[in-house]
């Protein structure tokens, strides 16, 4: 049995507006000392918050995904979008301002949650987190991730997932769209789903819509939640 309830535990950092590669780097060092301190009498979990800039298109090892690449160099280029490889899990997808990016590095063991079963809690996470705003979300059995719609054949991506696992414990996470470009979408398949709409808060709600800020506190409160039912 661990005697630290993982709420108590659990350490949350803002880093702003960040280079992909240097929150990687970031989540690398926490990770390896989340999996240092498990079993010390200061153990510890991260909650990692990030807004990336500049953008950049993050692509997976997995079969296929450089072919979901729409763009040429010069179409990136020209919009300032980087091009980076990920060892997460998923396909590709793009990061950049007004996506607000939360990176977990958790104990699943601590949580006794399985691979499959935390990318669900971190779904119902999210889905928490867009009812304040009167949004609703749903998953889709055959993609990971929080989408919207009234019809699920036409339903549109606002959260993309994708993590990875060292030891049991996690890093990488989840990217919700706020008020990003949304036009950034249309150089690649996103999470190579040809045919799948992706949406924001801002385009959901209009005027309505919360800022980043906002939308990271809700985030930071689910997540508190979340973890006060597990462990």
């Amino acid at each position: 049995m661990h005697s630290s309830h993982p709420v108590d535990i659990l350490e949350i950092t803002d880093l702003g507006r960040m280079t992909y590669v240097d929150a990687l780097a970031e989540q690398r060092r926490r990770q390896q000392e989340v999996i240092a301190l498990r079993d010390s009498e200061v153990p510890r979990m991260d909650l990692l918050l990030v807004e990336h800039d500049p953008p950049v298109i993050t692509i997976s090892n997995r079969p296929g995904a450089r072919s979901h690449l729409l763009a040429s160099d010069e179409q990136l280029s020209a919009q300032g979008v980087e091009v980076q490889p990920t060892d997460r899990g998923g396909d590709i997808t793009w990061h950049g301002p007004g996506q607000l990016v939360a990176y977990p590095i958790l104990d699943l063991n601590r949580l006794e949650l399985r691979l499959h079963a935390y990318l669900r809690w971190l779904e119902e996470i999210v889905i928490r987190t867009l009812a304040r705003y009167g949004i609703q979300g749903f998953r889709d059995d055959c993609a990971t991730g929080v989408w919207v719609g009234d019809d699920p054949a036409r339903a549109r991506k606002i959260c993309a997932m994708g993590v990875r696992v060292s030891r049991w414990v996690t890093m990488h996470g989840l990217a919700i769209n706020v008020c990003p470009d949304l036009s950034h979408f249309d150089l690649i398949v996103p999470c190579g789903l040809a045919g799948r709409g992706v949406t924001s808060l801002q385009a959901e709600l209009g005027d309505a819509a919360p800022d980043m800020q906002d939308v990271s506190n809700a985030l930071q409160e689910e997540f508190r939640i979340g973890l006060r039912q597990s462990g």
